[in-house]
């Protein structure tokens, strides 16, 4: 059997630990629109290595999440109702995030940064799953939406991430991770319910073999993607690379502080919502509410 082409058409009904009642709610904000804001340059901390990691992430969102998009809803009327409802509410959080990464894309443009290069990487890559088979299109997807969800659970949970950093812009960035813990089931279990005539082992050994390619291309284009923002501003050398190396792995330590969950996608009945943590989606939009009324938040 063809395990990257062959796919069941017949609706089924789907066995998942995604909580009962979990409701996707995609939130219509925008950021950074008001006539006086006026971030500075090295938004993240006054630190030009930290702003150059999120900002080569940013930039690639935009393509990015319409890949998600169209991966997910290839197979969205094949699926349950229920699933088909969570598609329609994770397609609606993603093209908002899309939007709002363009306007934050805009403003790194407009610091005097070149983004072609990145950009034009990114229209490369996506360019070569026009002819892959859906399904394989739909596993990068989910694993990629794995890779979201467990950033977006550090942003989240721990406050160094954004310490001193412009709060407008570290808003849009907790508003992302909150929805991304959000929906980070709905590609999995379109996944799930997409090869459900697949073995254990066919479903397990297709994943594992993806996630172990994408890693590599994730963290390695964003290393040189960060190099190339940095260079702009004539930082250069390995005392640049060695700053970076510290701040993915040491503090604030993204890379190393998903090592666990990244590698908890390798455990056999492993899924997303193995660990609940919407408690970090209710105290982000306590606070996001607490900020806006200039109450003290109650969470």
């Amino acid at each position: 059997m063809n395990m990257l082409s062959s796919v069941s058409t017949e609706p089924e009904t789907i066995n998942t630990p995604t909580p009962a009642g979990h409701e996707i709610t995609p939130r219509d904000r925008r950021f950074g629109r008001d006539a006086d804001f006026n971030p500075d340059k090295y938004w993240q901390n006054g630190d030009p290595v930290a702003t150059a990691f999120y900002n080569c992430l940013s930039l690639t969102f935009p393509r990015g999440e319409a890949f998600f998009i169209e991966s997910v809803k290839e197979f969205r009327d094949r699926t349950p109702a229920k699933l088909q409802k969570e598609i329609r509410a994770f397609v609606q959080q993603e093209v908002i995030h899309s939007r709002e990464h363009l306007a934050l894309n805009r403003r790194v443009e407009e610091n005097g940064y070149d983004t072609s290069r990145i950009e034009q990487r990114i229209t490369e890559s996506l360019n070569m799953t026009k002819d892959r088979p859906k399904i394989a299109n739909l596993a990068a997807t989910m694993i990629l939406e794995h890779f979201t969800a467990i950033m977006a659970q550090q942003f989240l949970a721990n406050p160094r991430h954004w310490q001193d950093s412009d709060p407008e812009t570290a808003d849009l960035w907790r508003w992302h991770a909150l929805e991304e813990i959000e929906h980070k089931g709905v590609a999995y279990d379109t996944w799930l319910y997409a090869t459900r005539d697949w073995s254990r082992w066919q479903r397990w050994k297709v994943k594992a073999l993806m996630m172990l390619v994408i890693t590599r291309n994730f963290w390695g284009n964003r290393w040189n993607d960060s190099l190339d923002l940095l260079a702009q501003d004539g930082l250069t050398g390995w005392r640049v690379k060695l700053r970076l190396l510290k701040f993915l792995l040491v503090a604030p330590g993204i890379a190393r502080a998903i090592i666990i969950p990244w590698c908890k996608f390798f455990l056999p009945g492993f899924h997303p919502w193995n660990e609940d943590d919407r408690h970090l989606i209710q105290r982000a939009e306590s606070d996001y509410e607490a900020a806006l009324t200039g109450r003290p938040s109650t969470a």
